[in-house]
């Protein structure tokens, strides 16, 4: 499913973010990214939307080759994915339905199903009646949940989500990860990168560590506080 080989990632300042980083995910997996701050997760992740790409080595989604995708392929790539940013990218002058219509409008989706489409959305992830409201009058939990109904609205095969649980309270976290524990149970494959070691203490869950651009551990999470930079 998602495959990197010798990823380095070098910009023209000289700065190495990513250096000769390696992993597979297959299908239907719920792997977790973490690392100390400026560890390289955002930039991996960049790279596996196609928003940049790697200096050097190759990325694999789905059989296709990252780094050879003409530009004029990408938003096809980017239809199978579901991308949650760390910063959300919310339209804060749109309403709640509005924003998760967004996706479907730029692929085409036939505009009669669409509202039905973008409700079904926002039910699965606890939204069902805030359809009219403005992102700016929902709490952060909230926002999070409508920037994970709009990420998942196209029904894609995959999730890449950036530290979606950050600033969030403990309850609102756990919340937002039992949602995306319930996309991979139907198959979705889930890269989530976070830095905190009690969400990866409490799931167990399989791990790719970053350590200053380079890949230094695979496998289940340390104990709490034991993930150190």
């Amino acid at each position: 499913m998602i495959t990197a080989n010798a990823v380095t990632k070098r910009y023209p300042e000289g700065h190495e973010a990513l250096k000769n980083v390696s992993f597979e995910i297959t299908a239907g997996e719920m792997v977790f990214l973490t690392g100390h701050s400026g560890a390289g997760k955002s930039t991996l992740f960049k790279l596996l939307a196609a928003i940049e790409r790697p200096t050097s080595g190759s990325i694999v989604i789905n059989g296709q080759n990252l780094a050879a995708l003409r530009r004029n392929a990408i938003p096809y790539l980017r239809r199978k994915l579901g991308i949650i940013f760390q910063d959300q990218k919310l339209l804060f002058d749109r309403s709640v339905l509005d924003n998760v219509l967004l996706p479907l409008s730029i692929v085409g989706h036939p505009a009669k199903d669409a509202p039905r489409r973008a409700q079904a959305a926002l039910a699965k992830v606890g939204l069902p009646n805030r359809e009219k409201a403005f992102p700016i009058t929902l709490s952060g939990g909230e926002q999070q949940r409508l920037a994970i109904a709009r990420a998942v609205v196209n029904r894609p095969a995959i999730i890449l989500a950036d530290e979606p649980t950050a600033n969030l309270d403990t309850e609102s976290a756990t919340e937002i990860l039992e949602i995306f524990r319930a996309f991979q149970q139907v198959g979705v494959t889930v890269l989530i990168a976070t830095h905190d070691p009690l969400i990866l203490a409490r799931l167990k869950p399989r791990i790719l560590r970053l350590d200053k651009g380079e890949m230094s551990e695979h496998g289940p999470a340390l104990p709490a506080g034991d993930d150190t930079p």
